[in-house]
């Protein structure tokens, strides 16, 4: 008996490892260079380059969409249709007094030939908009597919151009985006970067002040904006911030005949403090009317001449 409990005591067969300890200890190798590891700024510009070699379009990444945006009222819709604002549906309500305006905005809506006409009951059209006072007429406007802020550069590399793009910080008034987008068009810039959070995006609004650019000049949206200006130094892109009280005046900056992005902040606040700090350069316009500050549509349109003249 006392053989038997001694015998009890010890282990039996074990499966072994099948040598995966030995082979876990073994070396994966070299470290692969830069442009072959997947997300690097090194890989992502190799594959640029090729895709230039090649003349193939640069494909947009995307970075999200907004939300449908309904315009409500009879003036408001007649002028969103006047203006070229997107638009997928026109709701008009049973039995509405027609109107001039209402049979202008029916008019525009069918010789676009792409959006779509819905009868619908009042209540029907109450719901839709909270309650607001559609007088008949509610107009859907499409989601906005923003491009991402690798896009831009590498459309103007694709065209041979440095790039030339606008950056704004805390600019909530999509009349100000609308604005600097249609400046952007105008100068020759490659697009427009806004923040996701706390910034004004592509509204109804914003493409009524493109007056029309929206349509070919893509704006970008980041996550995090200082991060992005990071990436757009680390690939060779001087940032130029507006600051009243800059070091420089705008005229006096070399940098504007290079690669750039231009940071717009806030008319009240002006650039965040991490934005500022990551600037490599902020500059003033020169205002000898007195004026304490403009607004980001004005301040971009100046700088973005005072770029395309050094340029041309």
């Amino acid at each position: 008996m006392a053989n038997n409990r001694r015998m009890s005591g010890k282990k039996g067969a074990q499966v072994g490892s099948g040598g995966q300890r030995r082979r876990g200890l073994e070396g994966k190798g070299p470290t692969p260079p830069a442009e072959a590891r997947k997300g690097h700024a090194k890989q992502r510009a190799a594959a640029a380059k090729v895709r230039r070699a090649q003349g193939r379009p640069q494909q947009r990444k995307g970075a999200g969409r907004s939300s449908s945006e309904l315009v409500v009222g009879r003036n408001p819709v007649y002028e969103a249709l006047r203006d070229g604002v997107p638009a997928t549906m026109l709701y008009v309500q049973q039995f509405i007094d027609n109107d001039e305006r209402v049979r202008e905005a029916l008019q525009l809506a069918a010789e676009r030939g792409n959006i779509h006409l819905m009868e619908a009951p009042r209540p029907e059209l109450d719901r839709m908009t909270n309650g607001l006072n559609h007088q008949g007429l509610v107009l859907q406007v499409p989601p906005y597919e923003y491009a991402h802020p690798e896009d831009l550069p590498a459309a103007a590399y694709d065209k041979g151009e440095d790039p030339l793009i606008v950056a704004l910080d805390g600019v909530t008034d999509p009349r100000n985006l609308g604005a600097v987008v249609r400046s952007v068009s105008a100068f020759g810039g490659h697009g427009v970067v806004v923040p996701e959070r706390r910034s004004a995006g592509m509204s109804a609004g914003a493409w009524k002040s493109s007056a029309g650019a929206a349509a070919r000049t893509p704006v970008a949206r980041a996550t995090n904006l200082t991060r992005t200006l990071e990436q757009y130094k680390k690939a060779g892109i001087t940032v130029v911030g507006l600051a009243a009280d800059g070091e420089a005046e705008v005229g006096d900056l070399a940098a504007l005949s290079g690669p750039v992005v231009i940071v717009v902040g806030s008319e009240g606040k002006g650039l965040s403090r991490l934005v500022g700090e990551t600037c490599d350069h902020r500059v003033r316009i020169p205002m000898p009317g007195g004026a304490e500050s403009l607004n980001a549509g004005v301040a971009a349109g100046v700088v973005l001449y005072e770029t395309s003249r050094r340029r041309s």
